[in-house]
Formats: C-alpha cells, sequence, structure tokens
C-alpha cells in the first residue's frame, strides 16, 4: 500500500513538471510556424543584428536552423540584456511568441551557446 502511494505522488509530481515548469516546447526556427504560446526557439544568429535592446523597438535580428544554410530565417525583436558573446553566428537559445511571424522574445531571455563547450577535446597525441 506504501509503494503504491508513493508510485502515484511521483506520478503527480511528474506530471505536474511536465506542465507547469519546463513544459515549453524547444523549436528551430524551420518549425516554429504555426505554433502558438510561449516557445523555446534555438537557432544560429543571421545577418544583420540592428536597433538598441532597451529601445521602445528593441534589437531585432534572424535566427536560422544551426548547421542548415538554405532553413527558414525568423525574424526576432529582443529587449533586455545581451550576452557578452552574443553575435552574427553565435548559437543562441531565446523564450518567447511568434505574433505575425515576427519571434517576440521574453525580456532576459536571451542566452548564447557557446561552441567551444560542445567540440571535443584536442588530443595531445600526434
Amino acid at each position: 500500500m506504501i509503494a503504491l502511494s508513493v508510485a502515484a505522488a511521483l506520478a503527480v509530481f511528474v506530471v505536474y513538471t511536465a506542465l507547469a515548469g519546463n513544459g515549453v516546447a524547444q523549436l528551430t526556427p524551420s518549425s516554429v510556424a504555426g505554433h502558438t504560446g510561449d516557445v523555446t526557439l534555438v537557432g544560429a544568429v543571421v545577418g544583420k543584428v540592428a536597433g538598441d535592446s532597451f529601445a521602445r523597438s528593441g534589437m531585432r535580428f534572424r535566427l536560422k536552423d544551426i548547421g542548415d544554410t538554405k532553413a527558414a530565417r525568423v525574424p526576432v525583436v529582443y529587449h533586455g540584456s545581451v550576452p557578452d558573446l552574443f553575435k552574427t553566428g553565435r548559437h543562441v537559445v531565446v523564450q518567447g511568441t511568434l505574433r505575425d511571424g515576427v519571434f517576440v522574445a521574453k525580456p532576459g531571455s536571451l542566452i548564447t551557446k557557446c561552441p567551444s563547450k560542445y567540440t571535443p577535446a584536442k588530443s595531445s597525441k600526434t
């Protein structure tokens, strides 16, 4: 009986965390079209970055799928602090909502991914 109660409590916890906490879909620029509500967008910054993230109109840039040169590009508008490593070509993660074809990012949700952390260490053997 106790094991059944523990299992039921664990099941409720799993469902709660899936729906309440991190239940946000993680999408790429080529798959974001048609999604409503909050999503996490992962992509590479392409083209010119324009504007000021603290101005009313925000900072504007485009994201494409990582590693796909012909992938769809999604315009992004962002307000808030910009990570030091943010630049064209950098892989980023941002949360927000797609509105009229423009991804409106939540303030402070822009995170850069450092490619050097994801590449294999160089071997000391020659």
